[in-house]
């Protein structure tokens, strides 16, 4: 594995990403919701740097199982215990990377009427992308290669790196 982005690096592009909520919403009320598993420890960190009054809730969206590339088709697992109607709601995702998951995500949440929907995610994977998204706040962005670290996993294994590697191709991950 190569170091992508160290300890300190993370830590400014959240409080960057921070300050552009706050920014954005001006004193409102957040509704912050986390997309387990892999934002859990950004989502944190982020939540810890904003001001503004705050709620997170959580839901459990799969599309990669053990496998290095998207299944294509998600399935949520575990589903917001909240109504976000008439709130103002910020995705909290990992990385974008096919588009597929979280595009599935913003479209259910919008059905649900909130305020504003925001997108905001630390990584932002630009070469496998399938379908048109955007990210509203990005801590990085790449253009391809697979990461592990802070949160994120292969094959549930990682996530507690403090900094963020690329797997190399012809590394054994597991």
């Amino acid at each position: 594995m190569k170091k992508l982005f160290s300890k300190e690096e993370i830590g400014g592009a959240v409080r960057r990403l921070a300050s552009l909520i706050e920014k954005d919403f001006e004193g409102e009320d957040i509704f912050f919701v986390c997309l387990l598993k892999g934002s859990f420890m950004f989502t944190s960190d982020l939540l810890r740097c904003i001001r503004n009054p705050s709620r997170v809730d959580f839901m459990r969206v799969a599309s990669y199982g053990n496998a290095m590339q998207s299944k294509g088709a998600i399935s949520i697992t575990k589903d917001l215990e909240e109504d976000i109607e008439g709130k103002n709601v910020v995705i909290v995702e990992d990385i974008i990377d096919s588009g597929i998951t979280l595009s599935s995500v913003r479209d259910l949440l919008k059905e649900r009427k909130p305020k504003v929907l925001k997108i905001c995610a630390l990584v932002d994977k630009r070469a496998r992308r399938e379908v048109e998204i955007e990210g509203d706040y990005v801590g990085f962005t790449i253009n391809d290669g697979f990461i592990v670290g802070y949160g994120i996993d292969y094959a549930e294994l990682y996530r507690n790196c403090p900094e963020i590697y690329v797997v190399e191709e012809n590394e054994n991950a597991g």
